[in-house]
């Protein structure tokens, strides 16, 4: 227990400097907790980590994690500076994405996460001066199902800050095969368009199950130079991909920012002015692929995601149960991904409480 108000159920995962756990709120129900590792901090060192919570807390959006408490806990180790935001039961869009095993996710689907994407990181580029997220990557975009479906909230500002008004630039940090190539330049080079490219190489991601540029996480391999060789279209691996959402992503990843989207706002407006077209490609275009590009591929475990299933399923008998029947459900899905045609509309209807 935690404060006497949060029981500690299970680690969800951990980063350099904190570990995120589920916790179940005496009152509240089922959230998730973030703590900082390093023990026995002032209140003064506590208070400049907890920028991330503060930052959360002014970005108000349906596509951001939202944040609930913050505080401090102590322990005969020290304090431990903690705070607490909404529990995503449906995980990252890595486990998404990996959960579509040799196939690719459908179009609409994709466009439909990077709208929502865009949304979220278009309140940090319409504050004055932006608010630059630094580390946009598919372990920090949580998918989960609300009443209307999937919904996308952008996680883990810890690399966020704003932008200097002056230079429109903040020191690069983050994740290597998601950073701009100007950072590797000029390390003072995060913007505005650097979280585009960021939010273009997860779209080009999502439409081929690969990287535009594998290379650049291979230290022994990348160099400066590897950004100079061209970008294999989209369609090339995925035949749905149609001319105007190529370019759309393509220009996401032009190498000169001045060619991209300037901000997240300018390449949400190109996303939803797109269409479906009439594809007129051969299905020969097809290619396999596989969900390997972001390292270990995590292997389906039918049984355990049966079991999940199963419990949500009789936890839904109870009105009062509908949430927790929704997040098992959803963690179902994680286990053994073909739950998901079946049951997620279902957990629309439990979303909304709605117990049939």
């Amino acid at each position: 227990m935690i404060r006497e108000t949060y029981e500690v159920e299970r680690l969800l995962g951990e980063g350099a400097f904190a570990e995120v756990y589920r916790v179940k709120h005496r009152f509240l129900g089922r959230q998730a907790l973030k703590i900082f590792k390093v023990p026995g901090m002032t209140f003064e060192e506590i208070e400049q980590v907890m920028g991330e919570a503060a930052l959360l807390s002014q970005l108000g959006h349906p596509n951001i994690i939202r944040v609930y408490d913050a505080n401090v806990f102590e322990t005969p180790k020290g304090n431990y500076g903690f705070f607490t935001m909404e529990y995503v039961a449906g995980g990252s869009l890595d486990k998404f994405w990996q959960s579509f095993g040799r196939s690719l996710i459908p179009i609409e689907t994709t466009v439909d996460l990077i709208r929502q994407l865009c949304r979220g990181i278009a309140v940090g580029h319409s504050e004055n001066p932006p608010i630059i997220h630094r580390d946009i990557k598919p372990q920090n975009i949580l998918v989960g199902y609300d009443g209307d479906g999937l919904r996308v909230r952008v996680s883990d500002f810890g690399l966020a800050k704003r932008v200097n008004p002056l230079t429109f630039y903040a020191s690069a940090r983050g994740t290597i095969n998601f950073k701009a190539p100007e950072v590797f330049s000029n390390p003072l080079q995060d913007s505005c368009a650097g979280d585009v490219w960021a939010i273009g190489t997860t779209l080009y991601l999502l439409l081929t199950d690969q990287l535009p540029f594998p290379e650049i996480g291979d230290e022994s391999v990348f160099n400066r130079q590897s950004f100079e060789r061209p970008i294999e279209p989209p369609s090339n691996v995925n035949f749905e991909v149609d001319d105007e959402l190529e370019k759309i992503c393509l220009r996401a990843l032009s190498i000169n920012p001045k060619y991209r989207h300037k901000d997240a706002n300018e390449l949400l407006k190109e996303m939803e002015n797109w269409k479906p077209a009439q594809l007129i490609k051969p299905r020969t275009n097809i290619r396999e692929t596989s969900k390997e590009s972001l390292g270990d591929y995590s292997p389906f475990h039918e049984e355990d995601g049966h079991k999940l299933c199963a419990k949500a399923l009789e936890l839904a008998k109870k009105p009062s149960q509908l949430s927790q029947a929704a997040d098992l459900m959803e963690e179902s899905f994680q286990k053994y991904p073909p739950l998901r045609e079946k049951y997620q509309d279902l957990i629309k209807l439990w979303r909304r409480g709605i117990s049939y």
